[in-house]
């Protein structure tokens, strides 16, 4: 059981998937309503930072907390869609059923590629956000959050059926109507972040403004405005919406 007074460490990948003259796709995962976290929200794909993680970041230089998280948010994104990112050479999709049987069977994400002949690279994800709740909670996460492109030659996603039940393309806006109309379920740190990258052009604009903008960790807190409670997040950060009635946000 985790101290819920001590954040987990994880990390979230946010991947872009550029179209010719129309807003970039997101790749999205609906989670299993089982979960005990967020379940039945959409989510990005992610999950908690794992001893394995570390190990396998003692083999790169940089921050070792943020390498670990990197390199946590590719294995997720290969167990939950399937999807190989920073990975030389690019995986097919049998070589990443591969590697995703290994890596739900317990095996190390650096043990597996080296079993399998790949290599990783954690530089092509980009530091996008970092959150961390303050409300009281049975689990409580600090989750960085990374933005990728979709590399040439990746296979299509696949969900996998056990921690979510559906993985999907779609641009930030329509999955904020799609909410809008009742059709989706979304956490307050989800929504606010599809509000700021449906802003991006591509994955191009979202880099640069990424890369212009460094990371703070963004903690919510409630105060009341006009009487009603809100839940509230910093002005300065880039995001367009930084307050919404407590009462109508999801929290996980």
């Amino acid at each position: 059981m985790d101290d819920p007074h001590t954040p987990v460490p994880a990390a979230t990948l946010v991947i872009f998937r550029d179209r010719n003259g129309a807003a970039p796709d997101l790749l999205m995962v609906e989670r299993a309503k089982a979960m005990a976290f967020a379940g039945g929200a959409t989510v990005f794909p992610g999950g908690r930072v794992d001893p394995g993680d570390h190990a396998l970041a003692a083999r790169f230089g940089g921050e070792p907390e943020d390498i670990a998280a990197r390199i946590a948010a590719i294995r997720e994104t290969i167990e939950e869609a399937g999807v190989p990112i920073g990975l030389t050479p690019m995986p097919d999709a049998d070589a990443v059923a591969r590697l995703r049987a290994a890596l739900h069977a317990g095996t190390t994400l650096g043990t597996a590629l080296d079993a399998h002949g790949f290599t990783i690279d954690p530089a092509p994800l980009v530091p996008f956000a970092r959150w961390v709740p303050t409300h009281p909670a049975r689990r409580v996460f600090d989750t960085r959050f990374y933005l990728a492109a979709l590399p040439g030659g990746a296979p299509e996603p696949t969900v996998d059926a056990t921690e979510n039940t559906h993985v999907f393309w779609a641009g930030a806006g329509r999955v904020l109507d799609e909410v809008a109309m009742g059709r989706r379920h979304v956490i307050f740190p989800t929504r606010r972040n599809l509000e700021r990258l449906a802003r991006y052009a591509g994955f191009a604009h979202a880099r640069a403004d990424a890369l212009a903008c460094p990371v703070r960790t963004v903690s919510p807190w409630t105060e009341e405005r006009d009487g009603v409670p809100h839940l509230c997040i910093p002005d300065d950060l880039g995001y367009p919406v930084t307050a919404e009635p407590l009462a109508d946000a999801k929290r996980g």
